[in-house]
């Protein structure tokens, strides 16, 4: 695996963990792990995704993509709980776009 790749993922483990402390907290820690993994795997799925796209764009190009390429993951898990989590899917807009950052910051 390629350096953009590996990072992405690492990127999206470790905001994972970030959704996975605001799920807790905003459901008042009732959430089951099967939903806090599915939680956290989504988001490593989406630094993946993002890592495989390439970097070499103008920094708003791959801000407008990261926030696309995060719609489009989160869009999976916030369907699957019913429509009912907007915040978490929104956060996935936010993150696409942090990831995408990132990327572009340190892997050349």
């Amino acid at each position: 695996m390629n350096k953009r790749v590996v990072t992405g993922l690492i990127i999206g483990a470790i905001l994972g963990i970030f959704c996975i402390i605001g799920a807790q907290v905003r459901s008042d820690f009732t959430q089951s792990i099967s939903y806090l993994f599915s939680f956290w795997y989504n988001r490593v799925l989406m630094g993946l995704v993002i890592g495989l796209f390439g970097g070499q764009y103008k920094l708003h190009i791959l801000l407008t993509r990261g926030a696309l390429l995060g719609a489009l993951v989160s869009l999976a898990f916030y369907s699957a709980t019913g429509f009912s989590d907007l915040i978490g899917f929104l956060a996935g807009i936010v993150y696409g776009v942090i990831i995408e950052f990132v990327l572009y910051k340190f892997v050349k």
